[in-house]
């Protein structure tokens, strides 16, 4: 039996493994470090950030473009009704999460879900992470959307890392410990 050869050398390259992602200042959105969010998006223009709402609720997007490649929104539930509003948000986006073959976040995050949503009218921003974790003696809601992973980037692993750092610079910001 004889082998088939080219005559030549095939010399493997091997893949080079994706850049971690860093919780390290500057943030964007008060949540996002910038250098990762660059990282996990490929995004390269300059960015700038608009805020609205206050420490309770809510929603930053940048750049001030659309469609936005990254929005945040939080969210701060009081008293039962708060928690109520809470539960309601988060059995929402679950149920449109596993409809797009979404994946469960890790239980020290809280209740959660990633998924990439395609075919609605949430395909701006089609990536996108929802956690209701407790900080504090309150439940809290951290939204991350974005409009594109960069070539090469496991989606749901880098929008995992993203809420655990946004989760953390929550605790820091709002005075409260995430997963209490």
């Amino acid at each position: 039996m004889a082998a088939c050869t080219s005559g030549t050398d095939i010399v493997s390259t091997p893949t080079r493994a994706p850049q971690l992602i860093q919780d390290v200042p500057p943030y964007i959105c008060k949540f996002i470090p910038e250098e990762a969010f660059r990282l996990v998006s490929g995004v390269t223009r300059p960015l700038a950030e608009r805020t609205a709402g206050s420490t309770e609720s809510g929603e930053c997007w940048a750049p001030d473009t659309a469609p936005w490649p990254l929005q945040v929104n939080w969210l701060q539930a009081d008293g039962e009704t708060g928690q109520e509003h809470l539960r309601f948000l988060m059995t929402d986006r679950r149920s449109v999460y596993t409809r797009h073959s979404g994946v469960e976040l890790p239980t020290e995050l809280g209740e959660g879900m990633a998924a990439y949503v395609t075919n609605s009218p949430l395909a701006d921003q089609p990536y996108r992470v929802s956690a209701k974790f407790g900080c504090g003696d309150e439940d809290r809601m951290i939204d991350i959307y974005l409009a594109q992973v960069a070539k090469g980037r496991d989606a749901f692993k880098d929008m995992t890392e993203l809420m655990r750092i946004a989760q953390k610079r929550y605790g820091k910001l709002y005075n409260c410990t995430p997963g209490t």
